[in-house]
């Protein structure tokens, strides 16, 4: 009986073949709107440090301390983004 199966399994794995790799569909259009995040997640981060750096030179005069942590928290939000671009970069790969 187990000699059965194991020539039943045999010929099974010997009829499928090899498949070959395919692209998804849409694959290219969901590369461009991935490469249109990546442009808004870098223009964001710019716009947030020198909106945090003008509010810091603001501060220097009229007092106040929340500019030092927007300043730090647009430089964390942009090493997020960029690890997140080079881990899809690798995952993807292009």
């Amino acid at each position: 009986m187990l000699l059965a199966a194991h020539d039943m399994y045999g010929s099974v794995v010997a009829q499928m073949g090899n498949p070959s790799a395919e692209t998804p569909p849409m694959a290219d259009k969901m590369m461009k709107m991935f490469r249109y995040f990546t442009w808004f997640m870098q223009m964001s981060g710019i716009a947030a440090i020198t909106y945090g750096g003008g509010k810091f030179a603001w501060e220097k005069w009229g007092g106040g301390g929340g500019s030092p942590k927007m300043v730090a928290n647009a430089m964390l939000g942009g090493a997020v983004a960029t690890s997140g671009g080079t881990i899809m970069n690798s995952v993807v790969g292009s």
